[in-house]
């Protein structure tokens, strides 16, 4: 099982474009990821998180962002990965998407930001900005698992088409074909919509981001 795992992450690599990649390097650090004995409390998962060495990301950070909010949460969002504003605090989306993210929270969904739990697909920031490579979000994606399987939210917001495709495998839908639908992920509702820097360039795209979160609203 471990194997057909492994195989098909190694194909998703070469869905992305990949070809070449040390095999044997790759296989050898998603095996020790998905192996990693993890805490099942937060403040104990965000130490070993902290202490994380697992792919080139931690070479460049200044800090890794881990995720907070509301422990029990009914509602998790989650983002690509930490900006520049993020890594240089440690806390998720506290830059201008961030800001819109609270003002979606609160305004929208008419709750205090604290009250839902925010993380990322990986937690520490790609160089530039850039889009995380498979490698660095499937190393990573083992904290994630298990920061949703301990906050045990009813619903899970996708932001954006990299967390879509990194959470559910599907890496050739485009967000605009998927936002807003209610997808069976395990035993959690996934619903996915437009990443608050979308909106920042495209503002006429807040009236989906709206009708997406009253759908959330609406499902707690």
């Amino acid at each position: 099982m471990q194997q057909l795992k492994l195989l098909k992450q190694l194909y998703q690599l070469k869905s992305f474009g990949y070809d070449y990649y040390d095999e044997p390097r790759f296989v050898e650090k998603v095996a020790d990821a998905q192996n990693m004995q993890l805490p099942d409390n937060l403040d104990n998962l965000q130490k070993t998180a902290l202490a994380c060495h697992l792919c080139g990301l931690s070479k460049t950070r200044k800090h890794v962002v881990f995720g907070e909010g509301n422990p029990h949460a009914h509602i998790m969002f989650i983002g690509e990965g930490p900006g520049e504003m993020e890594d240089n605090t440690g806390r998720p989306f506290v830059g201008r998407a961030g800001q819109l993210l609270t003002k979606i929270i609160e305004n929208v969904l008419e709750i205090p930001r604290n009250e839902v739990y925010i993380a990322n697909i990986v937690k520490c920031r790609p160089p530039a900005n850039r889009v995380p490579t498979p490698e660095e979000a499937n190393t990573c994606k083992p904290y994630l698992l298990k920061q949703i399987e301990i906050v045990a939210p009813k619903v899970i917001v996708s932001l954006g088409a990299t967390s879509y495709r990194y959470l559910t495998g599907e890496l050739d839908t485009p967000i605009s074909r998927v936002r807003g639908e209610v997808i069976d992920y395990g035993t959690y509702k996934l619903v996915p919509t437009f990443h608050p820097s979308y909106l920042l360039r495209n503002p006429s795209a807040k009236r989906d981001v709206f009708q997406d979160m009253l759908k959330v609203k609406a499902m707690i």
